[in-house]
């Protein structure tokens, strides 16, 4: 109150303590480009390309949770394993072939953060027929932690409206797995 009776006692009353008349002028220089100058080569070029270096029957075939554990722990950086949380995605065929593995995050040494856009992403480039999510609990307990059930459904909700079907989620260990297909929690 002090301040305003200050201001009031310091200003000309014939000058306003606002001037709702003032006029901002604010300039861009991308702005300053008409839009009529735009050109079509000035857009970014998006490019989808999955490039296989193993033939088809060459890759490996999964047809069991302890066959893709096998490959998982294969793939699977052994100095992270039991260091930090990591998730990962296999790529499937329509044959069960492995297209490939994606690592999705590498986290702290009891969580990671899943983006589902990522997970989506690499199953539509390498054009895959199906997705087995993944990851590690370097503690070694294998039992899936509530915030494991919630993604899980998450993103088995989203496979199936992208037609990109989850068919597991293998949570590993250097000693072991758990799968939720094998629980019946898919």
């Amino acid at each position: 109150m002090e301040a305003l009776t200050q201001i009031e006692q310091n200003s000309n009353v014939s000058e306003p303590l606002i001037n709702l008349n003032a006029r901002f002028h604010v300039t861009d220089e991308n702005q300053s480009k008409s839009h009529e100058s735009f050109h079509f080569n000035e857009v970014a070029e998006i490019t989808l390309a999955y490039r296989p270096k193993i033939k088809a029957s060459q890759r490996p075939k999964v047809t069991c949770s302890r066959q893709v554990y096998d490959v998982l722990l294969k793939f699977w950086n052994s100095d992270a394993l039991e260091y930090v949380e990591q998730f990962q995605v296999m790529l499937l065929s329509r044959g069960n072939r492995v297209l490939g593995i994606c690592t999705i995050s590498t986290g702290g040494t009891s969580t990671t953060v899943v983006d589902p856009k990522l997970v989506f992403a690499a199953g539509l480039k390498a054009n895959a027929s199906s997705l087995i999510i993944s990851h590690n609990h370097p503690s070694g307990n294998l039992q899936p932690s509530e915030q494991d059930r919630r993604l899980t459904r998450r993103l088995v909700e989203i496979g199936r409206a992208l037609d990109l079907p989850i068919v597991d989620h293998v949570i590993l260990s250097s000693e072991g797995y758990f799968s939720f297909a094998d629980e019946g929690e898919l």
